[in-house]
């Protein structure tokens, strides 16, 4: 009787990514992901202990990918603006694994490789070292809040799209300018929350590293 394929961390990771990419962390399992493989659970926990080692290790890859070539150029602020453009980059392929990185983190490589860049970039800019952590802080929850957000609104179907983009439209062109005056006035302006995603992200994080640039001594 023939035994079963004794499989690598990195096949369960390429199939555990294809598998999110489909799905979210919420419904995506150990047991399907054995059955994704033909194989039994308990195969996979001698790699990863439970599920949560196991997405936090898929998040990992991503950060990784966004490593990998990178090449730290010209100043403070356009080292992390790079490095977040890449981030932003790597998780729009595979949105359904920004979620997982927002949630989960990692501590893996490709963590490491992201958190020193940008603890490096800080340092740069003459930020005094006690408060380099807290401004570390507020930028990695602002990238993953910001990809975890456009990533949501890029996986949804075509459908839903067009329904929440009717739903907009009832809510904001049909405002009643007596009990919203304000929504009323800048109808024909508001854009959906999905418009202009690129320019956006960019604007907020500029707004982030000026906030940062005026603390400097």
């Amino acid at each position: 009787m023939t035994g079963r394929r004794r499989w690598s961390t990195e096949e369960i990771l390429d199939t555990a990514a294809d598998l999110l990419r489909t799905s979210d962390a919420e419904s995506f399992s150990v047991r399907k992901l054995a059955a994704a493989l033909g194989t039994d659970s308990s195969s996979l926990y001698r790699h990863f202990r439970n599920k949560t080692e196991l997405l936090r290790a898929v998040a990992d890859r991503i950060l990784l990918a966004a490593m990998d070539g990178y090449r730290p150029e010209g100043d403070w602020k356009q080292r992390v603006t790079a490095l977040a453009l890449r981030l932003r980059e790597v998780f729009g392929e595979q949105p359904q694994l920004a979620a997982v990185w927002g949630r989960y983190g990692s501590g893996g490589t490709g963590s490491r490789l992201v958190m020193e860049e940008l603890l490096q970039a800080l340092r740069a800019s003459g930020l005094p070292d006690e408060e380099v952590p807290a401004r570390y802080h507020r930028i990695v929850t602002l990238l993953a809040s910001l990809i975890a957000s456009e990533a949501g609104i890029s996986t949804i179907t075509p459908n839903e799209y067009e329904q929440g983009m009717e739903q907009f439209r009832v809510a904001v062109l049909g405002a009643d300018p007596e009990h919203f005056p304000a929504l009323a006035h800048f109808a024909r302006d508001i854009r959906p929350l999905g418009a202009d995603r690129r320019a956006a992200f960019e604007e907020i994080l500029a707004a982030q590293l000026a906030h940062i640039e005026a603390q400097i001594p």
